[in-house]
């Protein structure tokens, strides 16, 4: 248990820790964890030096998280043990990265520093206050880019300050007394609420992993009273035989999102935890959440006879603009459908040291180009109907099919490969691979799973393989990824899940 008063001194001690390590204003620092109370002493620490976050998947394999560290180049990498020896195998390569940090060991491994170690030997006064300007860099967030390799979302002061805003006014109403547990890595879409928590003084109720039943046993342990999942989190629990059996009626908002939840597994959430779902649509790129589907919309949905509600993300709930754009840059009416843009102090500064990648996002007008289609109806409800790129969403974290198809294309026995989402009840999509073997070879779809395996992390290896004789090809004589996915999503009318 950590107080906010141990929490303002430990923080402090981090700060002067790191200055003293000879850290200046705007360095980055790195963090590879799972979840513990220590990343949120760290994000306090780094605001009050004028720090830069790097926010690294603790998912990542090896060789991600070797390019992660590589582009973005920290000054000091924090690590706890499952993820020490990968981090020292970077730093060799990477002379930018001065000092490493372990959680784990009073006796930290040779050349590292031991995180309580450092804490201890620091004052706990408040350092000297550091102002920092809107536009100054405050985090890298790491998602992967359309070729397959990592990239980083620049998220400033002000769209940090943005999206404490918008948590705050407009969609969580925290008060003090909330219990929030978040059971999600909080280097990835979890961590966008802590923030606001802290600023509005409720309790976090940070689990280091999501199992189901310790997820439903600390709800009703720990009386928590909000708490946001990823859909397949969500599933998880309703698969759970006992969840009918723990008391979850402190519950007052359920919050999920990073990736579409089916309509049937959204009535059934309301039946077994009650009128408290709320949907939030966003990405790294945004800054967190820009469009809500707020538990009103979820009663109108289930309750008042409007189901189709349950297929839209929501009306726009932040300070920046968000329209649905046609090709024209015109806002789309009636059917038509055009592609969800937002501009405004949400928006990010564009991507670390990748400027092509930034251009293809960030239009002349400053409108963001989110990649998703939609159509918006009479009320202003977004509906998203398919990705304009190729990207697809499994368990709440994005997979590019070309960084997947480009391992599998290295097995010997594969000629050709096409790497697809497919409707998965329980992950939203499900990564296939559609294979066409080399004549005269073969391999099994367990073999090519465990090559993928091998080189790529565990959200995004194949979940099945199938095996045709040929893929489909458009007039040029290019794959046709649409016509690949076209059976599997047949009895869908929207191609994401």
């Amino acid at each position: 248990m950590l107080t906010y008063a141990e929490l303002e001194r430990r923080s402090n001690r981090l700060v002067h820790g790191l200055l003293a390590l000879g850290l200046q204003r705007g360095d980055r620092v790195a963090v590879v964890s799972a979840n513990r109370p220590a990343l949120i002493e760290i994000e306090c620490a780094l605001y009050k030096a004028g720090l830069v976050k790097v926010a690294l998947n603790a998912r990542l394999a090896p060789a991600e998280l070797a390019d992660g560290l590589a582009n973005a180049e920290p000054v000091v990498c924090f690590a706890d043990a499952a993820h020490q020896d990968d981090v020292a195998r970077a730093a060799e390569a990477l002379p930018s990265l001065r000092v490493c940090v372990q959680f784990d060991a009073d006796a930290p491994a040779k050349g590292w520093l031991a995180y309580e170690t450092m804490l201890a030997e620091a004052p706990s006064e408040a350092p000297l206050h550091v102002e920092m300007a809107p536009d100054e860099l405050a985090v890298l967030h790491y998602t992967s880019g359309s070729t397959g390799k990592l990239k980083a979302a620049q998220q400033t002061v002000g769209n940090r300050m943005a999206s404490l805003r918008k948590n705050v006014m407009g969609r969580m109403h925290v008060q003090g007394r909330d219990v929030m547990m978040l059971s999600g890595p909080i280097t990835h879409a979890s961590g966008m609420f802590i923030q606001a928590l802290l600023y509005q003084g409720a309790t976090i109720l940070l689990l280091d992993r999501f199992k189901p039943v310790d997820v439903l046993a600390s709800i009703e342990r720990h009386r928590v009273t909000m708490a946001f999942m990823v859909p397949t989190m969500i599933n998880a629990l309703l698969a759970e035989p006992s969840v009918r059996e723990y008391d979850l009626s402190s519950l007052r908002l359920l919050s999920y999102g990073a990736a579409p939840m089916s309509d049937a597994r959204i009535r059934e959430a309301w039946t077994v935890f009650g009128p408290v779902l709320a949907q939030g649509y966003g990405a790294a790129e945004t800054t967190g959440g820009v469009i809500a589907l707020q538990s009103e919309d979820h009663r109108r949905a289930i309750e008042d006879g409007r189901p189709e509600l349950l297929a839209s993300c929501g009306r726009p709930s932040c300070e920046s603009d968000v329209q649905v754009l046609n090709d024209a840059g015109q806002p789309v009416e009636g059917d038509e459908i055009g592609e969800i843009c937002v501009r405004g102090p949400d928006v990010f500064a564009g991507y670390w040291r990748a400027p092509e990648s930034t251009r293809d996002v960030l239009d002349e007008a400053g409108w963001l180009r989110t990649g998703d289609l939609a159509r918006v109806d009479s009320e202003g409800y977004i509906y998203i109907v398919d990705r304009k790129k190729e990207m697809l969403v499994s368990g709440g974290f994005n997979v590019y099919p070309m960084e997947v198809e480009s391992v599998l294309a290295r097995h010997p026995a594969v000629y050709e490969v096409c790497v697809i989402g497919v409707p998965d009840a329980h992950w939203g999509e499900a990564v296939k691979a559609v294979v066409v073997l080399r004549e005269g070879a073969a391999a099994t779809a367990d073999e090519l799973m465990q090559c993928a395996r091998e080189q790529l992390a565990g959200f995004k290896v194949p979940r099945s393989v199938d095996f045709v004789d040929q893929l489909p090809k458009n007039a040029n004589g290019k794959l046709s990824r649409k016509d690949v996915r076209e059976p599997y999503w047949q009895g869908h009318t929207r191609r994401v899940n």
